[in-house]
C-alpha cells in the first residue's frame, strides 16, 4: 500500500517525536531546555535526512493547505507544528524553564 507523501512525512515525523517524547526526553537525566533543544536539533536533521532519501530531486509538490511546497519546508513546517504542543506540555509537566535559564536558582 502506498501513502500520499504529505502522509509519508507526517508518519516520519510523528515516530520520530513519540520516540523523542515518550523514550528520550522522559529518561534525560537533566531536563533543560537547551538539552532538549540539542537533542531536537539531531531529529530534525534525522526527519529532514529521511525525508530527503525518499524525495530529493522529485518534483512532488506537497500541500500545506495555503500553499504548496517542496518536502523540506513541509518537513520542517510538520515537524514545528507537531512539536510544539508536545513540548509546552512536556515543559510545563517538568518544570522546564522557556526563559532558557538553566540553573537552579539565582546567579
Amino acid at each position: 500500500m502506498q501513502f500520499a507523501p504529505e502522509v509519508q512525512i507526517l508518519i516520519l515525523v510523528g515516530v520520530i517525536l513519540g520516540v523523542a517524547y515518550l523514550g528520550i526526553f522522559p529518561s534525560m537525566e537533566q531536563k533543560t531546555l537547551n538539552r532538549m533543544m540539542a537533542v531536537d536539533m539531531i531529529l530534525s536533521t534525522i526527519a529532514l535526512t529521511v525525508a530527503g532519501a525518499l524525495f530529493w530531486g522529485s518534483d512532488i509538490r506537497f500541500n500545506l493547505l495555503l500553499f504548496d511546497t517542496n518536502w523540506f519546508i513541509f518537513t520542517i513546517v510538520s515537524f514545528a507544528l507537531i512539536e510544539v504542543p508536545l513540548f509546552l506540555q512536556f515543559a510545563k509537566v517538568h518544570g522546564i524553564k522557556l526563559n532558557g535559564d538553566d540553573s537552579d536558582g539565582p546567579a
